[in-house]
């Protein structure tokens, strides 16, 4: 019995290092050390870092360089507070991550940009890489060199055949998505000139709204991170010269003057969005949103409703892209936030589609030119194809 019962485990573990083989693989870690010379590091002073998978085949000469999400840091308290974590140095940073999804290596998974030289960027400035100021105070050794990290990495690329590169698309999640905006134009100056480039961001489109008490928290939260940071010189003229530089940060302010082909993958249920720029808890005291935001199921209906004036005002910062036919936009009615990391969201047989299209087609078929795609959701619930976050109270003890 005992013999059966080991084999059953067995062959249960043998399934799921199967699947983890098919729908990720580990890549190991390059620290850019030539950037500390320049003063391009994380806030506490270490090398920055990226995770490279080489392209083969037909993909030799194609780049796709993703950049990793993971909030903001607005003034000295929250910036000590990630400097020593994997979110402000590279010291703390796992020397392995995993690719799957949009920077998965297999045809089946990821069609489209499989055989492309594949680079994750570790996100370590808390500033969407937008930061630059010369002095660090030495009490707390902070450095805020977002600007630099990011030119330090793409100049390291280069030299490692980016200079070569007949196709590139600079794409981020979260933070890393609004990076994907706001350097969308820089990159594109970066890279040669014949390039073919594209922009994508998943889950970057963060928007200007009030939160459930009346106050615009993220407006005074993006103040604070652009003040803290000295972001304002690295973020668009055409935005700051009319706008305080801290409504720069929200793409809706911006997006329209961008001149390279920009695609947008967002919730308009983005659970981020409704966890920190809807109902932070600084706007909610008595916990009231606690379970609906670890939860859509668990939402009241008058909460429900909040969530769906949410979506219109989402749905209206979204006109802020303009109506240029080089924006694509996958725009799905799901809880969630970030879609193209996960093969799960990003291309498989259960994954979410729009018009039946799933997100790894819908950007394949935009940044190839074979269709443009602009589809927006029916409201929640109405999409079946949804992968709905779930999470778990004891990682989230703040929401």
């Amino acid at each position: 019995m005992g013999n059966i019962r080991l084999g059953q485990w067995l062959y249960a573990l043998v399934g799921v290092l199967l699947l983890v083989k098919t729908q990720g693989i580990d890549v190991g870690i390059t620290y850019v050390q030539n950037a500390v010379a320049k003063g391009a590091v994380c806030l506490d002073g270490s090398p920055p870092a990226y995770h490279f998978d080489k392209g083969f085949g037909a993909g030799i000469n194609n780049w796709l360089v993703h950049i990793e999400g993971g909030g903001w840091c607005n003034n000295v308290t929250t910036c000590l507070a990630r400097k020593n974590t994997r979110l402000g140095s590279s010291k703390q940073m796992a020397t392995e991550v995993v690719f799957s999804g949009i920077l998965s290596s297999l045809q089946k998974f990821n069609p489209d940009f499989y055989n492309w030289n594949r680079i994750k960027v570790r996100y370590c400035d808390g500033a969407s890489f937008t930061g630059d100021v010369e002095a660090v105070n030495p009490t707390t050794n902070l450095h805020f060199r977002g600007a630099r990290v990011f030119v330090a990495i793409i100049e390291d690329l280069l030299a490692k055949g980016l200079k070569n590169a007949e196709n590139a698309m600079l794409s981020g999640c979260s933070a890393g998505g609004l990076t994907s905006i706001l350097h969308c134009d820089n990159f594109r100056a970066l890279v040669p000139m014949g390039t073919k480039v594209k922009c994508l961001s998943d889950a970057g489109y963060f928007i200007n709204t009030k939160d459930v008490s009346g106050a615009l928290h993220i407006e005074g939260f993006y103040n604070e991170v652009v003040t803290t940071h000295g972001s304002a010189k690295n973020l668009p003229l055409s935005c700051t010269s009319n706008k305080r530089p801290g409504l720069c940060f929200f793409p809706q302010n911006m997006a329209q003057q961008i001149r390279t082909p920009l695609f947008i993958v967002n919730a308009a249920y983005d659970s981020w969005q409704i966890k920190n720029i809807l109902a932070p808890g600084v706007a909610d005291p008595h916990g009231i949103w606690h379970n609906c935001k670890l939860d859509i199921t668990k939402c009241s209906s008058t909460q429900i409703q909040t969530m769906q004036e949410f979506r219109l005002a989402f749905l209206s910062a979204l006109t802020g892209l303009g109506t240029s036919s080089s924006r694509g936009m996958f725009i799905n009615s799901c809880y969630a936030h970030c879609q193209t990391e996960m093969q799960e969201t990003w291309l498989r047989a259960d994954s979410p589609v729009l018009g039946g299209v799933t997100i790894a087609k819908a950007v394949g078929d935009w940044y190839y030119d074979r269709s443009p795609f602009q589809k927006i959701d029916c409201p929640y619930p109405c999409d079946k194809s949804c992968h709905n976050r779930i999470f778990d109270p004891n990682e989230h003890p703040l929401i």
